[in-house]
């Protein structure tokens, strides 16, 4: 028999349920208070059981707050489970559980404030003798904690060229900040934001030169950075610093932009840390794979070390705004004054109201990986958030995302509860250094800005001791939370001093800004109120909004060509090389043109690893002849966004990569606290008809750490004994191309690509065409591949595996390349073939771009990235584009931007997906 301070941990007296320290069995005996107790079901590690009796309808207490409503008498023992907490347990296969839930979800009203009640408190008292650590006094601001040269893209449409640049300087000190944002042609919704993002990055203490970088004829460009700074009163840039705009070949780019830096490497080098005082230090306070313990142990010690911080005249910035609704009263204990109080209030309803357009709830929030370890609702992951605010210290002011700090002391900022979104805007608003709680161990670090983590069990932290700082599980064992304080506050000064943290030992890193949304306002039938009470049936939704799939049959050319216009010529000739030999790929029983290893993360923050992985793979040849290449995908999704239709085109954009035909061997590797964790993507599989045994899985978190995840990669790779590849003759239409036209298209032009597509489909093959693309817009074009100038609809939804050969046309929410790109691979798309005018393109991981230009002035600008070049009549260029695909499919051309390095992936999230 277990005593129930052993297992049982009630996170403030006289709570009437307790969370569970330890996984217990169906049958296992408690004694409470001398009595013996046995559980009836099975009762999780962070999950709650009942610690005193609770009638039908009463609330379930955590923190003395409300989670959830008893649907039934409960007894002391008696499982507490909802109808998503005990879904989110089923799914991973966990045995003992009951058939029914135990508890309903409490409802979320909107939080009243009795203005005449408000606690207009004091900040906590300052030390009589302030402390220092030893940083790099800036000219403004505070000092740096970390003395870095950061590229930096303005968009994602250079994110690929400061990645190269950084990894050509090959300097630890030099990080490269790519970037999924403000690459799509318009204005995005979340332009002001990016702004002030990127100017808030190139005036961060912990930046010793910056280089901002953009492509001719950008919205988001340096230009527009230095309005927009002008026109927000933003002081000047004080370190070395340049603008650069790419007008060149990528090779010549590089040159010329290193050419930049380079003088700048031995100053920043060479400037020496010195004592600056402790009010210099800013914090910001984040959390990620929270757990039921996040509230317990973690998020009060860090609340309670950025405490100290503010005594010594510091700044702690709280953010994630959808994390703490249901914890207002929390946050609002103790406030500066009643305008403070009021923007607080203001700026969780207006993120509500936008989370709202598209059709979603805060309740929303909670990760799979949130649920599965004890943090049933929204209610309980925001009071457990609100305690990195510490009960004695005020809030004093409230400021937009990436806003710059209006003054000392404890500062809210409006964000998402991403993580990775939420950190940047810290970092934007000067923080310069990153206090991260966890409960499943997040591995997150941001590239100039040291993250310190806090995990909130010992079993956790001895799991994953290699990449997490501090060890706030030592508190349920008996530690006192003063002793705690005192050691990581001194950790604190020690890193703010420059002792690396486990993040910067383990040397990897990721950016992600809050990323744009699509509406802008209510739309009928998307919205829903903001009280979190009004439903809607996703499939009332228009199919366009909701990117549902469609039936996945070609074009039908003879219908289309009867409702079009009357061909008055007849169509061109065939190019030349229509009937040209390529060498495939012979691949278990199908030819290709590649046979690709990929390693897939199922989420943003397991992405920077996958790569690493792959390289590592490719390097040491992990799968022997097997594979032609090792390829990782990073992308920004499967956690913190919001689900719904977003989540489905995710989910079937990862499913086309798995099972992509170019795909001989894939591994999914998780984070471990995502919402699309392996398990989903089993049940994925199996709904899509695969096996999910065909593939590898492996976990960051429950593998144990970097290391340990690295080995069993490499081991399931290793574990093949498969024939190398062979080599095969054959045709065009063994081939699903995509074909893209970016800039002015003429029409000789626009007619060579369509006799490329006819060849394709004529041969057996698969042409597939982007529904907001310049190609599909031409008449020219649609009447050469066609025979008729009307307008045609889709005929796959992004992503979506087509049915059977011929043309297609996928749907796309928006004009943004690589997420264009991207819903290409998915969809089957083994090569794109893109006509370039005025620039050129960044090529994608998995799926090569061929790029060619018959535009004069791109060939002069930019001949040294293209692949081909184009010239004469339409059949003449539609030849050099046949040959030219024919030499990459055959493995005999490496595209240049491939070579080069400038590649990219990103998903899109629709027209209905949200940060949260």
């Amino acid at each position: 028999m277990l005593r129930f301070d052993e297992i049982g941990v009630l996170p403030e007296p006289g709570d009437n349920v307790a969370i569970s320290s330890r996984r217990l069995e169906a049958g296992t005996v408690i004694d409470v208070a001398g009595t013996p107790v046995t559980l009836p079901h099975t009762v999780l590690e962070g999950h709650r059981f009942v610690a005193r009796p609770v009638a039908t309808g009463e609330p379930l207490l955590s923190w003395h707050t409300p989670f959830a409503r008893a649907l039934r008498d409960l007894e002391v023992g008696d499982y507490v489970c909802t109808p998503t907490s005990l879904a989110a347990v089923a799914a991973r296969g966990v045995d003992g559980l009951p058939r029914e839930p135990s508890a309903r979800n409490e409802t979320l009203d909107p939080y009243q404030l009795d203005e005449t009640a408000l606690n207009l408190g004091r900040q906590v008292t300052s030390v009589e003798q302030p402390g220092t650590f030893l940083g790099y006094p800036r000219e403004q601001g505070p000092a740096g904690t970390r003395n870095h040269v950061v590229l930096l893209a303005t968009s994602s449409r250079s994110s690929g060229f400061v990645t190269e640049l950084a990894q050509r300087i090959d300097e630890e000190f030099v990080v490269p900040v790519a970037h999924t944002e403000g690459g799509e042609d318009g204005t995005p919704n979340n332009l002001r934001l990016l702004l002030a993002t990127l100017a808030g990055f190139a005036l961060n203490p912990n930046v010793g030169a910056v280089l901002i970088v953009d492509t001719d004829g950008e919205l988001v460009s340096g230009q527009a950075i230095k309005n927009f700074m002008a026109e927000q009163g933003y002081p000047p840039i004080r370190v070395p610093h340049a603008y650069f705009t790419r007008k060149a070949g990528f090779e010549a780019d590089l040159a010329a932009a290193g050419q930049l830096v380079a003088p700048w490497l031995p100053v920043v080098a060479a400037q020496a840390r010195q004592e600056v005082p402790l009010a210099d230090l800013w914090i910001g306070l984040q959390c990620g794979g929270s757990d039921a313990f996040s509230g317990v142990s973690a998020n009060p010690l860090s609340g309670a070390v950025a405490r100290e911080v503010i005594r010594h005249g510091g700044i702690a910035v709280l953010a994630e705004t959808d994390e703490l609704i249901g914890a207002e009263g929390y946050v609002l204990k103790n406030v500066r004054d009643l305008p403070t109080a009021r923007k607080f209030l203001r700026t969780v309803q207006s993120f509500k109201e936008r989370v709202g357009w598209h059709g979603h709830t805060a309740e929303g929030n909670p990760s799979g990986g949130n649920v599965y370890r004890g943090l049933y609702n929204i209610v309980l992951k925001s009071v457990g958030a609100a305690r990195k605010l510490d009960r004695d210290v005020r809030l004093d002011h409230v400021i937009d995302y990436a806003a710059p700090m209006p003054g000392h002391g404890f500062v809210f900022m409006d964000s998402p509860g991403n993580d990775l979104e939420s950190v940047a805007g810290q970092v934007a608003s000067g923080c310069n250094l990153i206090f991260f709680t966890t409960g499943n161990g997040s591995i997150t670090n941001f590239p100039f800005v040291p993250t310190i983590k806090f995990v909130t069990t010992t079993t956790r932290y001895d799991l994953l001791h290699a990449e997490m700082d501090v060890d706030a599980g030592r508190y349920l064992t008996g530690t006192p939370m003063d002793d705690l304080t005192t050691e990581t506050f001194d950790l604190t000064v020690r890193v703010a001093s420059g002792e690396p943290s486990a993040g910067e030992r383990a040397g990897h890193s990721q950016v992600s800004i809050w990323r744009n949304w699509r509406q802008n306002g209510p739309r009928e039938g998307i919205s829903i109120t903001t009280d979190g009470r009004t439903t809607r049936n996703l499939l009332d939704l228009p199919a366009e909004d909701r990117d549902a799939p469609l039936p996945g049959a070609p074009l039908d050319l003879a219908g289309y060509a009867a409702s079009g216009a009357a061909a008055s010529a007849a169509a061109p000739a065939a190019p030349a090389a229509a009937s040209a030999v390529l060498q495939l790929l012979r691949v278990d029983g199908r030819v290709v043109p590649e046979a690709v290893g990929l390693i897939l993360p199922t989420s943003l923050c397991s992405g920077q690893i996958a790569l690493r992985l792959a390289t590592q793979g490719e390097l040491e040849r992990w799968a022997s002849d097997a594979v032609t290449r090792m390829v990782a995908l990073p992308h920004t999704e499967g956690c913190g966004s919001s689900g719904g239709a977003s989540e489905e085109t995710f989910a079937r954009t990862m499913l086309g990569y798995l099972l992509h035909p170019n795909t001989r061997l894939a591994l999914l590797l998780e984070h471990g606290c995502e919402k699309t964790h392996n398990d989903y993507f089993r049940s994925r599989l199996v709904e899509a008809g695969a096996d999910p045994s065909r593939f590898g899985w492996a976990s960051i978190q429950a593998d144990g750490g970097l290391d340990a995840v690295t080995g069993r990669v490499r081991d399931w790779f290793g574990s093949f004994n498969l024939p190398a590849p062979e080599e095969v003759p054959s045709t065009l239409g063994e081939l699903t191309v995509a074909l893209e036209a970016r800039g002015p298209l003429t029409p000789e032009t626009a007619e060579a690509l369509a006799l490329t597509g006819r060849e394709i489909v004529a041969a057996g093959g698969t042409a597939v065409l982007s529904s907001r693309g310049a190609l599909l817009a031409d008449k020219t074009f649609r009447y050469a591949a066609f025979g008729s100038p009307a307008a045609v609809g889709p005929t796959i939804a992004h992503g979506q595996r087509f049915t059977a050969k011929g043309w297609h046309v996928m749907r796309m929410p928006g004009t943004d390349w690589m997420e264009t790109v991207t819903g290409f691979g998915a969809a089957g798309v083994q090569l794109v073939l893109a006509h370039v005018a005025s620039g050129t393109l960044s090529a994608q991981r998995f799926v090569p771009v061929v790029e060619f230009s018959s535009d004069p002035e791109t060939v002069a600008q930019y001949g040294d990235d293209l692949d081909a070049v184009a010239s004469g009549n339409s059949q003449q260029q539609a030849t050099a584009a046949l040959v030219t695909l024919a030499a990459v499919a055959s493995r005999q051309l490496i595209p240049k931007a491939v070579a080069s390095g400038n590649v990219g992936f990103q998903i899109t999230r629709g027209l209905l997906g949200t940060s949260m």
